[in-house]
């Protein structure tokens, strides 16, 4: 059995800023992160461990400094952390803090802001928390029925596929443009997340089973084994090697591993020597890029 790695799997830039700024801050004291830096659980742990508390709200706060995860907030949250008397490290991914600024100036120009995005996800929350309550946050184009006719501007959750959101915009197009007088579209999505994509699509071809390494909360790496399995691959999603069946691998030839934005490459590599193991590998497996 071979196993080989996408060309491009695991932490993304902001990600891994993200990280480094909430552990170098950590260093001079405890933190409360105001949710999760990431959405995966070992790098979860691994800050705890350091020093960094998850909570979910500023009133459950009690570390001297509060941290935006990479997912960002709302502008409110500079103000409340002068309030408070805490320290403020604003880990904000820069393509979210894009998608931010664009939609604060879009608002201040008169456009109804409509992200494509999950409206319960924490990036898209922090965005329409810049939109002065005129931004709603669909999936599907035909939920935006409360539209007049006035300037309506379209941006994306940045961890969408680019493939996606044309998709989004066509349609919306089609089902909107009689009520809309002025359209603009701003790109943000994630360069890094679609090369995932285009990555995990290549290693399904040469593939007969994909492991997709990553949180379950993580949107991008769900979206990564959704894209395998829709290239008709058998794929399982974990988030641990512990989690890893040997039943899967049986008749398998070929085994294809990626893994989300948030994964750290600790994880990838536990998975990947796991998968040699259970496959009676001595030596170490093939890749054809190094995560």
């Amino acid at each position: 059995m071979r196993i080989v790695r996408a060309k491009v799997l695991g932490f993304c830039f902001g990600v891994r800023r993200a990280i480094e700024m909430v552990q170098a801050g950590a260093q001079e004291g405890p933190i409360d992160s105001l949710g999760s830096v990431v959405h995966n659980p070992v790098v979860v742990e691994r800050l705890k461990a350091s020093g960094v508390r998850v909570v979910s709200s500023l009133e459950e706060v009690s570390a001297p400094t509060i941290a935006v995860t990479a997912h960002g907030r709302g502008p409110e949250i500079a103000q409340e952390a002068q309030r408070l008397g805490v320290r403020l490290i604003d880990a904000t991914c820069p393509i979210v803090r894009k998608a931010q600024k664009a939609a604060a100036r879009l608002v201040e120009e008169g456009f109804r802001v409509i992200i494509y995005g999950e409206a319960d996800h924490p990036e898209v929350r922090g965005v329409l928390a810049w939109t002065q309550g005129r931004g709603l946050a669909i999936l599907d184009p035909e939920e935006a029925v409360e539209i007049p006719r006035r300037k309506v501007a379209l941006l994306s959750q940045t961890t969408k596929s680019e493939e996606s959101f044309v998709q989004f915009v066509s349609r919306f197009v089609a089902h909107n443009i009689s009520r809309i007088n002025e359209l603009r579209v701003i790109n943000t999505t994630c360069p890094e997340t679609d090369e995932r994509y285009h990555a995990a699509r290549e290693l399904a071809e040469e593939c007969d089973l994909i492991i997709v390494v990553g949180g379950r909360n993580s949107a991008n790496t769900r979206k990564l084994a959704q894209t395998c399995r829709e290239a008709g691959v058998e794929t399982y999603h974990i988030e641990t090697a512990a989690e890893l069946d040997p039943a899967w691998l049986e008749g398998k030839e070929v085994v294809g591993v990626t893994a989300g934005a948030s994964t750290p490459d600790e994880s990838i590599d536990e998975v990947v020597e796991r998968l040699a193991l259970l496959a009676g590998q001595r030596a170490a497996p093939t890749n054809t890029q190094g995560g």
